[in-house]
């Protein structure tokens, strides 16, 4: 543990952080260039003495959830938080699952591509965030238990799957194998993570369609650049498919567009007043 260097590095970061970047009044006041050492611990939870101590280089080396909670307070970058666990003699641990949590920039992104319909999957499909038009195009994940938000559970063990299949039969067949084969790598990434093993269990006995395509063991499925849904108020919509690897998050963001001036476009504008109401049942 560099005491020295701990504390330094501390103090630049609380140093460039204003009140209003973390939700706080600046107050009439103020002296101090960005937050006041009380306000750095009480936004991550511990005691202003500690804090006092870590940056006048006096204090026992924190343990990696304080480290956590001063990543958080201080918003540091992946690079600066993995700075500040060498600084403390604390090397970052490998990731024992899939990352949950999303880039600030990525969820700018989302919310800057509103004739876009664009999601956030970690490895297991599990979607960590959308923007309004993904959730008009196929649902509400926010209004889910995070169980069920995952991409993968409600797409092959939905009891109501047959009822509302997002994508066509082709559509469906390619995103299946190339599922299992991302699926496949996640497990071998974290082997120890309960919720993939639970979620490829319950996959396997709940869904022969996904058995059959874990089978299979692909491991080279070219992706479709097109995908076909069925809305069921708007009928089949077919849009553009990109894919964007987060590579040092383990996630992908994935964007469905519309050609210019398709029919495509129009549906999307049409998503986008509709929203997630329904209109196909009494009020």
């Amino acid at each position: 543990m560099d005491r020295r260097e701990l504390g330094g590095f501390l103090r630049s970061r609380r140093e460039r952080i204003t009140p209003a970047d973390v939700g706080l009044p600046a107050g009439p006041r103020r002296r101090t260039p960005g937050l006041r050492r009380e306000e750095v611990a009480q936004l991550a939870y511990i005691s202003t003495e500690y804090y006092t101590r870590l940056e006048q280089a006096r204090g026992p080396r924190p343990s990696r959830e304080v480290l956590a909670g001063l990543s958080r307070a201080l918003r540091l970058s992946d690079a600066e938080r993995v700075h500040l666990h060498y600084l403390a003699g604390a090397p970052p641990a490998p990731p024992s699952g899939p990352s949950r949590e999303v880039r600030p920039s990525i969820l700018d992104l989302l919310r800057r591509l509103p004739h876009a319909a664009a999601l956030v999957l970690s490895a297991a499909y599990e979607v960590i965030a959308h923007n309004d038009l993904a959730a008009a195009l196929l649902e509400d994940f926010s209004a889910l238990p995070r169980r069920e938000r995952n991409f993968l559970r409600r797409t092959f063990l939905d009891p109501r799957v047959g009822e509302r299949q997002w994508y066509s039969r082709s559509g469906m067949d390619i995103f299946g194998r190339t599922a299992a084969r991302h699926l496949r790598a996640a497990t071998a990434r974290y082997p120890d993570d309960p919720e993939v093993a639970t979620l490829v269990d319950d996959l396997l006995t709940g869904s022969a369609e996904f058995a059959r395509l874990w089978a299979a063991y692909e491991m080279s499925v070219e992706p479709a650049p097109h995908k076909t849904f069925r809305h069921p108020l708007i009928g089949p919509i077919t849009l553009n498919c990109d894919v964007l690897d987060i590579a040092d998050r383990d996630q992908r963001v994935v964007i469905y567009t519309a050609d210019p001036g398709s029919p495509a476009e129009e549906a999307l504008r049409l998503l986008s007043v509709i929203g997630t109401q329904r209109m196909d049942v009494p009020g």
